[in-house]
């Protein structure tokens, strides 16, 4: 039978930048089209047709020659004019994102953005209320969702292999070098306030999807939020001070009593078998999750500890857990309401889990071309910022915060 090819041009604005290039282009637009395109099924193909976005030209030139792209330009108005284009993706630094997705709105044209979609919650729902009233759909990154660590623990939910859920607790980052002596392996823009740094910003609405999808809605947030290393070296090697946080300690109750306390920093180095970790404790199990791995105990299974101070432990508490197998499901995530909704035929390679990133590229694809249903819209983005906002604002406060249900 003869494949069909449907070809989807898909402006993308900064791919410069590490994620936008790594994982936006090379491993989920350029890995679609070198697999031949995005198979829906019914003899049809979808082709992704980047046209790379961005201020410095030589930098889109040399990209667009490495990978065969075709088309790249500094001149975003007029991508944003041009009628072939049917996507507008946005991977900027935060602060140029707003204005971008307006513009991309007023011209018709779908949206897909990473995280978080503004500086404000004011902001994210502005456009969460222009997409809609502009009947554009859009969709924002929510990549910690398709990681094989977090597709398992969500296996372990379904099956209700904890019984009640007690508590999550999580512990994410690593030591960010302050950029003096060894250069630091974060932008330095992530450490000014003023161009839309900090990890508050940048990992709450991780943490809000992540514990929206598997445990529930947050209810309240208390947190506290630091700088740590005042002083930091830009990618010049001058000396600048930090004015954007980069810990955070948040405490999250969730709809149903739920408790989760996440960890987040640039300033601690690592002592966990991955960068980021949930330890999900029920009344029948517990689970430890990663970026890609996740182990259990279940209460048949679980050992009698003594505390007693005074004698070296005889157990090796790690090798009391359970690898949680591969076992790849037919469809990362239910396609829409965030429950153990209707899964659809979601091939994945042989060789395990697929990228992240390309898999929900893959289901916006799917809901631009088909209208299959899909649920992580801008509203959904604006609860991440809302979530970060209400944090720091309790940090400032000293105090719990109610976290109120947003709609348009």
């Amino acid at each position: 039978m003869t494949r069909k090819t449907e070809t989807v041009r898909i402006a993308m604005n900064g791919v410069t930048g590490r994620m936008g290039y790594r994982q936006h282009l090379v491993r989920s637009l350029l890995a679609l089209r070198e697999q031949g395109g995005l198979d829906l099924g019914d003899g049809t193909a979808v082709l992704p047709e980047p046209v790379l976005v961005g201020r410095d030209g030589h930098k889109l030139r040399t990209l667009a020659e490495r990978h065969g792209v075709e088309h790249w330009t500094t001149d975003l108005d007029a991508v944003l004019g041009d009628a072939a284009v049917r996507i507008y993706f946005d991977a900027q630094v935060t602060a140029a994102r707003e204005s971008a997705l307006k513009k991309a709105i007023a011209a018709g044209k779908h949206l897909y953005c990473e995280k978080p979609t503004a500086t404000t919650l004011n902001g994210a729902l502005d456009l969460a209320r222009l997409a809609r009233e502009a009947g554009v759909k859009n969709g924002v990154v929510q990549d910690k969702l398709f990681l094989p660590g977090l597709r398992k623990l969500k296996r372990l939910v379904d099956g209700g292999f904890f019984g009640r859920v007690l508590s999550v607790r999580g512990e994410f980052g690593y030591w960010v070098f302050e950029g003096d002596w060894q250069p630091a392996q974060r932008p330095s823009w992530n450490y000014r306030a003023e161009e839309g740094g900090g990890i508050a910003m940048d990992m709450f609405p991780h943490w809000e999807y992540v514990l929206h999808e598997l445990f529930g809605p947050v209810r309240t947030v208390q947190a506290q939020v630091t700088t740590h290393i005042p002083r930091r070296w830009d990618e010049t090697g001058a000396p600048y001070d930090a004015t954007a946080d980069d810990a955070a300690y948040g405490i999250f109750q969730l709809e149903g009593g739920v408790v989760a306390q996440i960890n987040s920093s640039w300033a601690v180095r690592v002592h966990r078998d991955e960068l980021v970790e949930f330890q999900v404790d029920g009344t029948e199990g517990s689970a430890v999750a990663g970026l890609r791995h996740c182990r259990a105990q279940h209460r048949s299974a679980t050992p009698r500890p003594v505390w007693d101070p005074d004698v070296p432990a005889a157990e090796r508490f790690r090798d009391q857990w359970y690898e949680v197998p591969d076992n790849t499901p037919p469809s990362p995530w239910p396609k829409a309401g965030g429950g153990n909704g209707a899964r659809g035929s979601f091939p994945t390679p042989a060789g395990g889990f697929d990228n992240g990133f390309k898999l929900q590229w893959e289901l916006f694809l799917r809901h631009v071309v088909r209208d299959e249903p899909w649920h992580w819209d801008l509203l959904a983005g604006a609860r991440g910022v809302q979530l970060a906002e209400l944090g720091m604002r309790s940090s400032e406060l000293g105090r719990r915060l109610d976290v109120p249900e947003l709609s348009l």
